[in-house]
């Protein structure tokens, strides 16, 4: 199949959606099933998996190894690090097929980042900026901002838009931003 236009594809890639946007760069054995929507400029390395019904925004990167099963929603700038495995089923069992309908959704916010080896239990909401530590297993929401780690994954503190820790005055270390408290996580003071 040929890739949509303005669309890169390894010649040991498969693309096989015609939803997938110009300036996506589709690397070697990474599998793109007819069905997923990939917006501009992703990137998508070596040995990706991503299904039918899986929706990934514009700028997503997601690095080596990498499964992003139906049902699994990632908004514009998200980070997938490498091996991070996303569910879908909440009770499965291979002799009973269900719909894409009938799993369970996972939504990742804008700008989050998950770390090399994450887990996501489908059902969760990843929010905007959130950090997740590599190897952490995500069972439950994770606020904006929020910084997680472990198994299962716990808010060990907050983090920027650009990627620094806050101070606990929710200021920024390495830049001016400054952050106010939410029922949802935290939310930009100055602009």
């Amino acid at each position: 199949m040929n890739a949509p236009s303005g669309v890169q594809v390894h010649p040991a890639g498969l693309c096989e959606s015609a939803d997938v946007g110009a300036g996506t760069r589709v690397w070697a054995f990474a599998h793109v099933l007819p069905g997923a929507r990939i917006g501009t400029d992703c990137n998508i390395c070596d040995g990706v998996f991503v299904e039918n019904g899986a929706v990934l925004g514009d700028r997503v990167t997601v690095k080596n190894g990498t499964l992003v099963f139906s049902g699994v929603t990632c908004e514009d700038d998200v980070f997938l690090g490498p091996n991070v495995l996303f569910t879908n089923d909440l009770r499965p069992r291979a002799e009973i097929r269900k719909a894409t309908d009938a799993l369970v959704a996972t939504v990742v916010r804008r700008g989050a980042s998950l770390g090399a080896g994450t887990v996501v239990v489908c059902g969760a909401e990843i929010g905007s900026y959130a950090f997740v530590a590599a190897g952490a297993v995500v069972t439950r929401d994770v606020p904006a901002h929020a910084f997680v780690v472990g198994n299962p994954a716990r808010q060990k503190g907050w983090v920027c838009a650009c990627g620094a820790r806050l101070s606990a005055a929710l200021a920024c270390t390495q830049c001016p931003a400054r952050y106010v408290a939410t029922d949802a996580g935290l939310v930009r003071q100055d602009g």
